[in-house]
């Protein structure tokens, strides 16, 4: 079950014996190398705001599988689950046989969405890409829309080494005739998708088309933001999530509601700024603490990482932090840390969870090689790595955790222990 085999034979097999219970409601398909899970939570809880009762299938997630299968922000319960994975086991060994083998994890737990959303009869379903979009086994469904969120070096071994290659991997989810919502990427990576779009017949909006502007310096609170443009004007709205990365996402979320207000769903700009006040999304931008700061960010890839800097420069201005780092031993690393390094005073690196990070040392050494004038410390344990820069800090300096959702998960489990230090 475990690893990726690409193609979609398997989760057919296995949802057509489910009676394909993805075909029992509307659906939206969100990929993109970064942003999938803000803007699927954005959408998800303005639709919720509006009446509406939402699934939203994510992935990875941080702490429980449970995280993945929410209805109207709640997690299915642990009973629940327990019970459809074992009801699709059992469907698994009645339909194996010599042309078919079985089904990977993230398959397995594809068709369990599709299932759990059918029968607690969801209005409509957000749907997360796992990886890339052609072979992905969410890429089944016939959505209202597509979102491609953004496009980016990530999982180069599975998508390709080039912008186009990995474009053209995500622009699978385009349908024919059904719109297309695009965030900001780089050219190349965009005409890949006008491309696909065009050849489908499928409408293609810019997420850029809508105009985010922030009214302010945001604060430890949140952002108060303008929107205009997609149908839409609003002022002063407050807006909870935390980086500058989120006023591109959000644009993107706003278009897509616009586009299926435009559908016949009822959509009002008061939804809108209900939910957006009330978003919470652990592992983006995450503050755990306030006194000292403490920030949470996966930040898996070097644009995450990047968008992550220059929203912390925007949330500290001159203030320095130290980093508690762990990341996968598949990660670009060196780019990462190059991102994140600058504003550092220094580093402790840990050990994520897994055979993917038996190589976790390698970041001590390539943050000398970037940063020979500042101080690494090397701590194994996540829990250890966490005191370690907790008690580093110097007046005015804050602590980013990051690299890694399996360092995240362990981290927050830990820091109130850790704060119990001030």
């Amino acid at each position: 079950m475990p690893g990726l085999r690409p193609g979609l034979e398997r989760i057919g097999v296995l949802l057509q014996a489910m009676d394909n219970p993805c075909k029992a409601y509307p659906s939206i398909h969100v990929a993109g190398t970064n942003g999938k899970g803000s803007v699927t939570l954005m959408i998800a809880s303005v639709l919720q705001q509006a009446g509406y009762r939402v699934g939203r299938f994510i992935s990875p997630h941080i702490h429980s599988y449970r995280e993945r299968f929410l209805i109207n922000g709640q997690e299915i319960e642990e009973n629940l689950l327990k019970k459809y994975l074992q009801d699709i086991e059992r469907k698994l060994e009645a339909i194996k046989g010599p042309a078919f083998a079985g089904v990977t994890e993230f398959e397995l737990l594809t068709a369990l969405a599709f299932k759990y959303f059918k029968d607690e009869q969801v209005d409509l379903a957000v749907l997360e890409t796992g990886l890339g979009g052609t072979y992905d086994s969410t890429n089944v469904v016939s959505p209202l829309l597509s979102i491609i969120t953004g496009v980016d070096y990530d999982h180069q071994a599975y998508l390709g080494n080039s912008l186009e290659e990995i474009a053209r991997n995500k622009a699978g989810i385009i349908k024919p005739g059904v719109p297309v919502i695009v965030g900001d990427m780089e050219r190349e990576a965009y005409l890949i998708i006008e491309e696909k779009a065009s050849s489908r017949n499928a409408p293609l909006y810019p997420g850029g088309a809508c105009r985010i502007q922030r009214r302010n310096r945001p604060s430890l609170d949140g952002q108060i933001v303008d929107v205009n443009g997609a149908g839409i004007k609003m002022e002063g709205i407050p807006f909870s999530l935390l980086g500058d990365f989120q006023l591109k996402n959000l644009a993107v979320a706003v278009t897509a509601l616009m586009v299926l207000k435009q559908q016949g769903y009822n959509i009002a700009a008061e939804h809108m700024s209900q939910a957006l006040a009330g978003l919470k999304h652990p592992g983006r931008m995450e503050l755990v603490s306030e006194h000292p700061p403490i920030m949470l960010d996966v930040a898996h890839n070097p644009q995450a990482a990047r968008a992550l800097n220059r929203s912390l420069k925007s949330l500290f201005p001159g203030r320095q932090r130290i980093l508690v780092c762990g990341i996968l031993d598949d990660k670009d690393s060196m780019a990462i840390l190059r991102e994140l390094g600058g504003d550092c005073r220094g580093c402790v690196v840990t050990r994520p969870e897994g055979e993917r990070g038996a190589n976790w040392q390698r970041l001590a050494e390539q943050w000398l090689s970037l940063y020979p004038d500042k101080e690494v410390r090397i701590k194994e344990e996540i829990e250890t790595a966490v005191e370690t820069g907790g008690k580093w800090l110097e007046a005015g300096e804050y602590l980013l955790v990051t690299g890694s959702f399996y360092v995240l998960d362990r981290a927050r489990a830990h820091f109130n222990e850790y704060l119990s230090y001030y």
